[in-house]
């Protein structure tokens, strides 16, 4: 599968390996295409600030309610925590393209 992940962590730049990039790809949309009507996932940007989650998937905003967003939240600064180097996170963007 040819895929694309991007993260930005307080608007900087994190550069992904190979293994990296595929857990989070394979984590992120196990989590987004089993929310009702997100179908399968060709694209996907996730925004984590403060208590907001702006979850886009196909192009299409996905309303998602506190349970959900605390979910996607936690799971993805789990995930992006664990990385070297990072310090405090305030901010992430990530964005998939399959």
């Amino acid at each position: 599968m040819t895929r694309q992940v991007t993260l930005l962590v307080n608007n900087l730049p994190i550069d992904l390996d190979y293994f990296v990039q595929g857990f989070m790809d394979h984590t992120i949309a196990g989590m987004l295409e089993s929310l009702e009507g997100t179908g399968k996932l060709r694209s996907a940007d996730i925004t984590l600030e403060g208590d907001r989650t702006t979850v886009r998937v196909n192009e299409a905003v996905i309303p998602t309610n506190p349970f959900v967003s605390k979910i996607i939240k936690n799971t993805i600064v789990g995930m992006v925590s664990s990385l070297k180097g990072l310090g405090k996170i305030d901010k992430v963007s990530i964005n998939i393209i399959r």
